[in-house]
């Protein structure tokens, strides 16, 4: 019989191993060890009496018969998740996603998504890395993550993009510095203080950029930083104003901690996807993109 031959854990093994491209990679990222995966493949290479990889110096090659079984090996993967969905099985779903998002996402409705898909999948686990956007776009297209959770801009295009709602910026300083602001909506008279906001590379910290020049205002007076968060604490101390993301100060401005301060000019609003490589996803992967969209539509 075929199923004391072949299983789903050499399946997914060879899969793995030709996604990540070294049988310690599929390792780390199966939870396992190196000698299991190459078990796991010679195994599965003995049952269908056929050469799947080459093994060259830390790296791995298809062999012909390796690259024709490839999409063979992922359908069957997914058409066993396919079946317990059916079944209204997910519980038998037992995987590990590889969530990367950035850390506005982290700050705000990750615990509501992390919440919605327990629901779905009550056995998958979730690894979980915090990071900048481009980081997490590069682990995404390198296989080190499963799905990414981030804003743009991406280096890459891919299928598997869901829009979800993005997220307006505004200017806040503390009573203090807003008291001493002269009448007006001119952004021009924020640069009388340090401007604290994202990182230079952001498509926000290179409107702020952009402006400034083009207004003649001093750029070195902005005041990036990879830590939005950090941010808060800043301008609530009265170290600047600042351009951020609504939802991070939100909590401030209802307390009256941060005044909301009116301006002639604030970045576009930030834009948020859940991305995914569908050539390689598994249907979980899929299914955790969309829950992401229902939990935060694009709005209109």
């Amino acid at each position: 019989m075929i199923k004391n031959q072949i299983t789903l854990k050499q399946l997914e093994a060879f899969t793995f191993v030709v996604d990540m491209g070294t049988f310690r990679a599929a390792a780390n990222a199966l939870a396992t060890t190196q000698p299991n995966i190459s078990s796991r493949i010679a195994t599965l290479e003995d049952a269908l009496g056929t050469k799947l990889l080459y093994r060259d110096a830390g790296s791995v090659r298809l062999t012909a018969k390796g690259e024709a079984l490839l999409e063979k090996t992922r359908t069957v993967l997914r058409a066993t998740e396919a079946l317990l969905e059916e079944a209204d099985r997910q519980d038998l779903i037992q995987e590990r996603l590889r969530l990367g998002v950035t850390e506005l996402v982290a700050c705000t409705w990750l615990q509501d998504f992390l919440r919605c898909l327990k629901q779905h999948y009550p056995n998958l686990s979730v690894e979980l890395v915090v990071d900048l956007s481009s980081t997490i776009d590069e682990k995404l297209l390198e296989g080190q993550l499963d799905l990414a959770v981030q804003n743009g801009p991406f280096k890459t295009e891919l299928d598997g993009t869901r829009e979800l709602t993005g997220e307006d910026y505004v200017w806040v300083a503390n009573t203090t510095l807003a008291s001493g602001l002269p009448d007006g909506r001119s952004v021009d008279r924020f640069f009388a203080f340090s401007v604290l906001t994202h990182a230079r590379h952001t498509i926000a910290g290179h409107s702020l950029h952009a402006m400034a020049q083009e207004r003649g205002l001093d750029a070195q007076k902005i005041v990036h930083s990879n830590a939005l968060s950090a941010c808060v604490p800043m301008v609530s101390e009265g170290l600047g104003i600042a351009l951020l993301p609504r939802p991070l100060v939100q909590r401030e401005i209802d307390s009256g901690a941060l005044l909301e301060l009116e301006s002639d000019w604030t970045a576009d609003p930030l834009r948020f996807f859940a991305r995914y490589d569908p050539t390689r996803a598994a249907r979980f992967v899929e299914h955790a993109a969309e829950i992401a969209a229902q939990l935060r539509p694009q709005k209109g």
